[in-house]
């Protein structure tokens, strides 16, 4: 049986083999080409800002004719779904903190009679704005959907809508945009740290004196993984103090609940990047592999695009994408003040990931796959 030395110089001589094949025959340079494809094919069907479905709730304390009719325009518009017909008030808080409707609209019990003595009838709009350009479109065709009813009337005073945004109540793009970056910018470097730190050193020539050292695998997965995660944690926290004194967007959650996040979603980063690492001959491949993979988890984070409007198949797709869940997290704890309890769905998938690509990750620093 051969030995250990004479089994690590057979695997090395096949990879080095299968790397020149995959260079010199011209049908394998396609796969050059195939992160573009994917990205654009990602970019039609994921990022899109068109409103294909807004589900609302709807409280209607009037329950007359003119309500009736409004509510009627609003549902045939065919991008408005009713989820619920609330009964109170207390209500519609539970509706916009599961996320489970857009928005609320909130018509008064005098809805009908303010109409009658030709008076102004406010209805309130009641916005989730934790994507404020969703909740902006969402605002604009109701506002398109009331004008119309307007001008079917004939009345003097028209219905007029009163705006009340949660969670971001000015709708700034910033307020939706800034507290994700918390974790998507501390991804992209995390990863990248990750996915060279091996094959750095197995391009220097290095790794192979690793390997025979009296370390486990378990050590060498921990003394790679912790440095990018402290890098992963310190970078966060730098964007994390510039949202909240620079740009003034107040934290509404707990610091210790959003670092906790963090750590987690980190450490599936740091597997995913270790397990690039793990594959990868050279560091040009790391980067290579990890360039391909950031565009994918950032169109399917959520982080542009909420996951509700992408096709069914790709919604499906982003259950293995940490960066969906960080994002979620982060956005949740810092604009909603979200409790462990509210936001525990997250750590799930985000265990679940690390749970595979660390073990992965160690037993390819071992058995030398490529």
């Amino acid at each position: 049986m051969a030995g250990p030395v004479t089994y690590i110089a057979q695997v090395l001589s096949l990879i080095r083999k299968e790397m020149l094949a995959l260079v010199k025959d011209p049908a394998n340079r396609t796969l050059l080409f195939m992160p573009a494809i994917m990205q654009a094919l990602l970019f039609g069907y994921g990022a899109t800002y068109d409103l294909t479905h807004a589900p609302y709730a709807v409280l209607d304390q009037s329950r007359g004719a003119a309500s009736t009719e409004l509510l009627a325009r609003l549902d045939g518009t065919g991008v408005f779904e009713r989820v619920a017909t609330l009964t109170s008030s207390g209500q519609i808080a539970a509706m916009i903190d599961s996320g489970e409707a857009l928005l609320v609209i909130a018509l008064p019990a005098d809805f009908e009679a303010r109409l009658a003595a030709g008076r102004e009838a406010p209805l309130q709009l009641i916005l989730d704005g934790r994507n404020s350009s969703t909740a902006g479109l969402a605002s604009a065709y109701v506002g398109a959907v009331v004008a119309a009813y307007n001008g079917t009337r004939g009345v003097s005073t028209p219905v007029t809508i009163e705006r009340r945004a949660w969670f971001n109540p000015n709708l700034e793009s910033r307020w939706n945009m800034m507290p994700a970056l918390i974790a998507a910018l501390s991804m992209m470097q995390t990863l990248l740290l990750a996915a060279l730190s091996v094959a750095r050193e197995r391009e220097q020539g290095t790794f192979d004196q690793l390997l025979v050292t009296p370390l486990t695998p378990l050590q060498i997965l921990i003394g790679k993984a912790l440095p990018s995660m402290l890098v992963g944690i310190f970078q966060s926290t730098l964007i994390f103090l510039i949202i909240l004194f620079w740009f003034q967007i107040p934290l509404n959650g707990s610091v210790w609940l959003l670092y906790l996040g963090l750590a987690m979603f980190t450490l599936a980063s740091v597997g995913i990047g270790l397990s690039i690492s793990a594959v990868s001959l050279t560091m040009q491949q790391a980067m290579l592999y990890t360039f391909m993979l950031i565009m994918p988890l950032m169109l399917l984070s959520g982080l542009l695009t909420p996951v509700r409007n992408m096709p069914e198949a790709l919604q499906v797709a982003t259950f293995v994408n940490p960066l969906r869940f960080g994002v979620d997290l982060v956005r949740r704890v810092y604009l909603e003040g979200a409790t462990f309890g509210d936001v525990a769905f997250n750590f799930v998938p985000l265990l679940a990931v690390a749970a595979v690509t660390l073990p992965l990750a160690a037993w390819l620093f071992r058995n030398r796959l490529a």
